[in-house]
């Protein structure tokens, strides 16, 4: 039996360019490689999301559920978000 299945698809011209130039520079031997190696790094992606999900956004979940009381306002929360990038931006700029 085939493990395989040949598909016709139709990238934009950029993208089609950008299989063709991993092909071209010997990275991917076919341009089947170029779309197999991108279809595993989107499961991957789609994985480590999914983890996160289970993991940390469920516990930050429970974690409110159980002492409501403990969240910040949004203003409050996103001026610290905005300080703590302000500060990486002034260290990356060093």
């Amino acid at each position: 039996m085939r493990s395989t299945q040949q598909m016709s698809i139709t990238l934009p011209i950029e993208m089609a360019n950008q299989v063709k130039s991993r092909v071209a520079s010997g990275s991917y031997a076919s341009e089947s490689e170029v779309i197999r190696e991108g279809l595993r790094a989107l499961e991957e992606r789609d994985n480590a999301v999914e983890q996160w999900l289970r993991i940390e956004v469920v516990a930050a979940y429970d974690s409110h559920k159980a002492n409501p009381g403990k969240a910040k306002p949004l203003d409050e929360a996103w001026a610290r978000i905005e300080a703590e990038m302000d500060a990486i931006d002034r260290e990356e700029a060093k």
